[in-house]
């Protein structure tokens, strides 16, 4: 049975053991195995940091959640689970809510000036290229996952 890391800030809501909870059980009823953060039950930042990435580690497949978390970004923390999955080969699907470019949806300059990316893609070219990216919520990536690893 393959096993699915599922990445994203999901891990900071008020009811994120619940999330995690629900996320694992929607895999398991499509023949994967979820594993979550927490499964790693550690306290302090090294500890967490060596868990987690022992979990993408074991897994064949991450779930990154891509929508923007505390700015127009996603959450650094997912950018580097993404990362870290693709260089060591695992598949990657990330999801967002709104799949428009970034120039949709930021225009040609950020509020500092700078410049945004016009590649089409609707996040940095360096996520948009290492993981399909699906729009809709957790389920909608995980149906398009089981589709294609089936």
């Amino acid at each position: 049975m393959k096993k699915i890391y599922l990445a994203g800030f999901d891990v900071f809501a008020p009811d994120a053991k619940q999330r995690g909870a629900k996320m694992k059980m929607m895999c398991a009823e499509r023949g994967f195995i979820g594993l979550y953060p927490f499964d790693n039950e550690a306290d302090n930042a090294p500890d967490i940091f060596t868990g987690n990435c022992g979990l993408i580690d074991q897994a064949d497949i991450v779930i990154a959640n891509l929508n923007p978390f505390r700015g127009d970004e996603p959450d650094s923390g997912t950018c580097f689970e993404v990362g870290c999955a693709y260089a060591k080969g695992k598949t990657v699907y990330g999801y967002v809510s709104d799949a428009r470019t970034l120039r949709e949806k930021l225009g040609d300059q950020d509020k500092d000036g700078f410049s945004v990316e016009d590649f089409g893609l609707p996040l940095n070219l360096m996520l948009a290229c290492a993981a399909k990216v699906v729009e809709g919520d957790f389920a909608k990536a995980l149906a398009v996952c089981a589709a294609e690893q089936a």
